[in-house]
């Protein structure tokens, strides 16, 4: 049987909350990644956190970073397996999150806005509505 068009969501995503914030810099990230579904909890895959990072950095001085100079930041790192497809995969997955942007300059944090700021925008214009059309579903239900 076909799924419809009718059953698929509009949008998805995960949180996840953990203890108290702790540890280096990498642990802090890993956790915001699992949070927020860009990482599974055990995942040994984090290019992800390597690239949010990459960003945090040049957003603090304002700097594009094109498709190749994030490839070579990627290889100097001394990543395996690092190809540019699976870059552009984890770039659209921080785009749809609405974290970085693409621009004629090349990509950067969107607005250069800071992290939590970004988070907040998630939430905000993501989450909040997506629990408010699950109230309208749950009101519905309980009329009827």
């Amino acid at each position: 049987m076909r799924k419809s068009f009718h059953d698929m969501p509009v949008i998805d995503f995960s949180l996840r909350k953990f203890e108290k914030p702790s540890g280096s810099l990498n642990d802090l990230l890993r956790k915001f990644c699992i949070s927020v579904g860009l990482l599974q909890p055990g995942d040994s895959r984090d290019i992800i956190i390597d690239l949010l990072l990459l960003f945090l950095k040049a957003g603090k001085t304002r700097k594009f970073i094109s498709i190749e100079g994030i490839y070579k930041y990627m290889l100097d790192l001394g990543k395996k397996g690092v190809s540019q497809s699976n870059m552009r995969r984890h770039l659209l997955r921080l785009k749809e999150l609405d974290f970085i942007e693409k621009t004629p300059d090349g990509y950067r944090l969107r607005e250069w806005l800071s992290l939590e700021e970004l988070f907040k925008e998630f939430v905000k214009y993501k989450v909040e509505p997506t629990i408010n059309r699950i109230i309208e579903y749950a009101k519905l239900i309980d009329n009827t």
